[in-house]
């Protein structure tokens, strides 16, 4: 699958910029904008999200796949990979699959294992969607009634664009992803340790990794560091972005031939 990408900058270490569930490569514009400033820096949309292609099969093998298929399309043999949530574990699985390819690993704010359903609620409220709708102001207070937390809501109306017949409709496939969703929240099942020098970050205020996690984490990945950023929660770059930048500059600027 050929996806959809923007490019930044022209000389560097080549980053690839993965989003996380319902999101997509414009959520990274500022992040990418900034480490392009030293960096070549990529941010694709994930099968079935934005611009890119839409398929009935979705699981990590095959998102590592579509991950390796830009980078040949691109003539790139080494990458280091961003991922933040749905993203991070395609990153996982991508340093699992293609360790070769894997120049270092950055993951955001997510760990290898299987997650409870924790989007239902989102599910259930882009379904109920009047398309029909007049304006983005009537399909946002359609949403308002099912979804409290602004923020979230507005995250989720990236997804709306206009059909040349005037229509609404959603960039993302939700049919396909709500038919895959469990296996987005599984868990990420490793062939090998990782040996990439890889760096979890967390958001102070998010439960997504845990202390336990980090040990599990241990295990799998030969090369690992922690990085808590504070005042952010689970979108910890949108949150944070100038700490969240510093943690990612230094992780890149270090040298890891030794280790």
């Amino acid at each position: 699958m050929q996806l959809y990408f923007k490019k930044y900058g022209t000389e560097g270490k080549i980053l690839i910029i993965l989003h996380g569930l319902f999101g997509m490569s414009d959520n990274w514009h500022n992040i990418a904008r900034k480490l392009s400033e030293t960096n070549i820096v990529f941010t694709l949309d994930q099968r079935n999200h934005g611009q890119s292609p839409h398929s009935p099969v979705m699981n990590y093998s095959v998102m590592a796949d579509d991950i390796w298929e830009f980078m040949k399309s691109e003539n790139i043999v080494e990458a280091i990979l961003i991922g933040h949530s749905m993203g991070g574990k395609t990153a996982m699985a991508f340093a699992d699959k293609y360790p070769a390819k894997t120049e270092k690993l950055i993951v955001v704010d997510i760990a290898p294992k299987a997650y409870k359903p924790g989007h239902i609620i989102y599910f259930d409220a882009m379904k109920t969607i009047d398309f029909k709708a007049t304006g983005r102001k009537e399909i946002e207070n359609q949403l308002a009634k099912r979804i409290a937390d602004k923020g979230e809501m507005l995250f989720l109306l990236k997804n709306l664009y206009r059909k040349e017949s005037g229509e609404f409709g959603l960039k993302i496939n939700l049919e396909a992803i709500e038919i895959n969703y469990e296996e987005i929240i599984g868990e990420v099942n490793f062939s090998k340790p990782i040996n990439s020098p890889t760096l979890f970050i967390k958001g102070q205020n998010s439960n997504y990794i845990s202390e336990n996690d980090k040990q599990i984490i241990k295990q799998n990945f030969t090369n690992v560091s922690f990085e808590t950023i504070p005042n952010s929660g689970h979108w910890v770059h949108a949150e944070n972005p100038e700490v969240f930048l510093k943690v990612v500059i230094e992780f890149l600027s270090q040298n890891f031939e030794e280790s």
